[in-house]
Order: C-alpha cells, then structure tokens, then sequence
C-alpha cells in the first residue's frame, strides 16, 4: 500500500472510531435518561399508592364533605408529576363507602371540593399557600421543608425508597385525625 492509501486509510478508520465514540456516549446518554424516567415513574407509582392509602387512616369530619355520598377527592395541584398512574391507581376504589376520585386543578380548591390536595409546586408558592386553605383538607408534598411549612404529609426519598414524613399538629389544626397506624409507619412525626 502506497503512502497515499496509507493516510487515506488510517483517516477514515480514525474517523470511524470517532463516530464510534460519539455513538457510544450518545447510547450511554439514552440509556441514562430513560433510567432516570423509569425510576421517576416507579417513584410516582409508589407515592400514588401511598395517596391512596392514606385516605383509608385519615378521619374527615362528615362536614367535610358537601353530601353523605360525596367522593373522596384526591386533588393535585398545578403540574401533575403522576400523568395516569394516580387514575390507575384509584380506579374503582372505595374507601368508608366513599368513592375515590381524581381532580387536577391550577389553583386553591374550594371548599369541601378536596379531602388530600398534593402540592407540587416549588417550595415558596406552597409556603404562602398553606396557611390559606380550608380546614378539612389532607395537604401532602416533597421533602422535608414541606413540613416546616405546615403541610401534613412529606413524601422523602431515602435510600431510593419513598417515605414519608407526618405533621399531627397540623393535621389536628386542621380538624383531621389521623390513625395510630399511619404514624407508626411514617419515617418521622412532628407532635
């Protein structure tokens, strides 16, 4: 092989090997983000099994509710990082003969229209929007500021499994009780 070939040859198997790395760290790149999704779906699968759940250890005073037969609504507040798990996860469930139901909204519920609201929103707009819900209404978040702010239930990841921190006080200023059961399974209590 002349020298010519020669150059022409080892330019092209360099290029080649670039594309392959290039290929290489674009694959890695793929796999890291649909990694990320798949446990992020997990993670709001488990936390909307938990939501549910909790609706069956929280007592709701009667005048909670607009009627005897009114729905338990599980309501989120802003973006909904659930999609249609939360829907699939409630579907046909019942919970003290009430039906359990799914509202997504873009602002304060009012009155009576939510027993558990889930509040996604960065942490300021939950701090000034807590103090101004109704009593009567199950307030559920992500991490541990959630609770410094007044809401009841905290949704913390720990070891990569989902726990969840509990606020009593505020859920009794609120005119809720909640179970022995539910407390003695939460990853901290505040009193």
């Amino acid at each position: 092989m002349d020298s010519v070939s020669r150059s022409a040859f080892e330019r092209r198997h360099k290029d080649a090997r670039r594309w392959l790395r290039v290929l290489a760290a674009m694959l890695c790149l793929v796999f890291a983000i649909q990694s990320r999704a798949a446990n992020e779906s997990l993670e709001y699968q488990v936390k909307s099994a938990f939501l549910l759940n909790f609706t069956k250890f929280i007592e709701w005073p009667s005048a909670d509710f607009e009627a005897p037969d009114s729905p338990i609504a599980i309501c989120i507040l802003g973006e909904d990082p659930f999609g249609a798990t939360l829907d699939q996860v409630v579907a046909g469930e019942v919970v003290n003969n009430r039906k359990v139901t799914i509202l997504r909204t873009k602002r304060a519920p009012a009155p009576k229209m939510c027993q558990v609201l889930f509040l996604g929103r960065p942490e300021k707009e939950v701090a000034s929007l807590l103090p101004s819900l109704e009593a009567g209404i199950l307030t559920v978040g992500e991490g541990e500021s959630f609770i410094r702010d007044g809401g009841m239930i905290a949704f913390i990841i720990e070891n990569r499994r989902v726990r969840f921190s509990a606020n009593q006080m505020a859920a009794e200023s609120a005119g809720l009780k909640m179970s022995a059961r539910l407390l003695t399974v939460a990853r901290s209590v505040k009193k």
